[in-house]
């Protein structure tokens, strides 16, 4: 087997890689800035070109007290009604260091649900200083043979001073493409916050 190396003495001194190595950068293809509102709708840009897109999500804060933030997915119609199964663990502490909890949430996983997925387990508060921020995978969009996984990972601040450290995986149960991604508050607006969506090549 041939081994493929660096001609230079340090990484910092690197200039190319080899040819036999590639891919894994990241490439930006939209970017959604929330002003009030209702939904943040990406429906371009996402089709057979990547493998693999990413999410990423900054200070989402919203106009409601006590809501969860959650996503949904189009695959092929207008409505974003994807049918799902998940699963969802959280991890909890508070700014009193009184109280910390690691569990598995049933009351926040879905079983062939076409319902959005909360990407949160305890309210996000609407406080000047509350949001939640994170990043979800989305692997094979284009594939008519598989279903089509994801994985999230997000850190927000609950209305009663806690960390939510959430874990959402699951597979969307349709070998139709999935053309479209819907990020919404379970309830009013999102009144801030920027979302990017990556292609990984």
């Amino acid at each position: 087997m041939a081994l493929n190396f660096c001609n230079n003495n340090s990484l910092s001194s690197i200039t190319s890689l080899p040819s036999g190595i590639s891919g894994g950068g990241l490439n930006l293809i939209s970017t959604q800035t929330a002003s009030s509102s209702s939904t943040l709708d990406f429906t371009t840009g996402i089709d057979s070109t990547y493998k693999e897109y990413v999410f990423k999500f900054y200070n989402m804060h919203p106009n409601t007290n006590n809501v969860y933030f959650q996503v949904n997915f189009r695959d092929g119609d207008t409505n974003y009604d994807a049918t799902k199964t998940t699963s969802f663990f959280r991890a909890i502490h508070n700014e009193a260091d009184t109280d910390t909890i690691l569990q598995y949430r049933t009351d926040s996983d879905l079983a062939q649900s076409t319902s959005a997925q909360r990407l949160n387990d305890g309210g996000i508060g609407n406080g000047d200083d509350e949001s939640i921020s994170g990043t979800l995978h989305l692997f094979e969009v284009s594939s008519t043979t598989f279903v089509k996984n994801f994985i999230c990972r997000t850190a927000g601040y609950d209305q009663g001073d806690y960390i939510l450290d959430c874990y959402i995986a699951g597979y969307l149960n349709t070998t139709n493409p999935i053309d479209g991604v819907q990020f919404s508050f379970s309830s009013g607006n999102i009144d801030s916050g920027v979302i990017k969506l990556y292609g990984i090549s």
